[in-house]
């Protein structure tokens, strides 16, 4: 969305701050021998809390109040009873939500336990490239731009990035203009990132995959390729300069 007054940004920056600490609280509490229905029935508590909305649940209809996605499950994984977390296990929790008519929406993978893993660089990878792209982010950038420099930063690395998964655009709505914040360069795409303007920037760096496919659930996407998958993302206001990470507090 466009920020045009004082309200609106202090809307979105509490909206914002409400879903970086359900982020944080949840990965702190994520335990191995913890169902991922608990896990999601938490984070749901805590966004009631501050009289919040789960955006997925609002929106869509998700089957849950947060994504939770283990193992190979890419992203909108759905939180289970019987999906029991074990230590080592790659995790990641989408975390997004409305709150008097504004959206925000951060995301984070990481290993259930914080024990070392096969999947460490894999994250490392992930959180540097996000911030990467964000520091290059400003108005009149290019996006294509800043989607090449990611892809280019996972190939250097050893990783792919997701094609048919972007960053968004969010503020009056989950999901709003400019709709493809690509992790390459789209060569059809010649929008700018507009100052004043909220987005969402997410990475999807794989270790084998180049496309997300939906699982019968009809929710559930993993890799057309298998593999794993590590996603972070910030929701940020675009200035002239410097972007404000709204949801910084979620210690991505």
């Amino acid at each position: 969305m466009s920020i045009t007054n004082e309200q609106e940004l202090e809307g979105m920056k509490k909206i914002s701050e409400v879903v970086a600490h359900t982020l944080k609280e949840m990965v702190a509490f994520a335990k191995p021998g913890m169902s991922t229905k608990t896990l999601d029935d938490y984070g749901r508590d805590i966004l009631e809390s501050f009289g919040a909305a789960s955006a997925p649940y609002k929106t869509y209809g998700f089957p849950g109040f947060t994504c939770i996605s283990v193992d190979n499950e890419f992203c909108h994984g759905i939180p289970s009873e019987t999906r029991i977390l074990e230590e080592g296990q790659l995790i990641n929790i989408d975390v997004s939500a409305e709150l008097n008519g504004f959206w925000s929406d951060n995301g984070s993978s990481f290993v259930v336990g914080n024990v070392a893993s096969e999947y460490d660089n894999l994250l490392i990878a992930s959180r540097e490239i996000l911030h990467g792209a964000i520091s290059r982010i400003s108005g009149g950038v290019r996006i294509a731009d800043v989607g090449e420099w990611m892809e280019s930063e996972a190939k250097k690395r050893g990783y792919r990035v997701i094609k048919n998964l972007t960053g968004h655009g969010v503020g009056r709505s989950l999901h709003e203009a400019p709709h493809e914040i690509a992790n390459f360069r789209d060569r059809f795409n010649r929008e700018r990132f507009k100052k004043n303007t909220t987005v969402a920037i997410e990475t999807f760096i794989s270790t084998d995959s180049s496309e997300a496919i939906t699982l019968k659930d009809g929710w559930t996407m993993v890799g057309n390729k298998g593999g794993y998958m590590a996603q972070h993302e910030h929701t940020i206001l675009v200035t002239g300069g410097k972007p404000v990470i709204l949801t910084a507090s979620n210690g991505v």
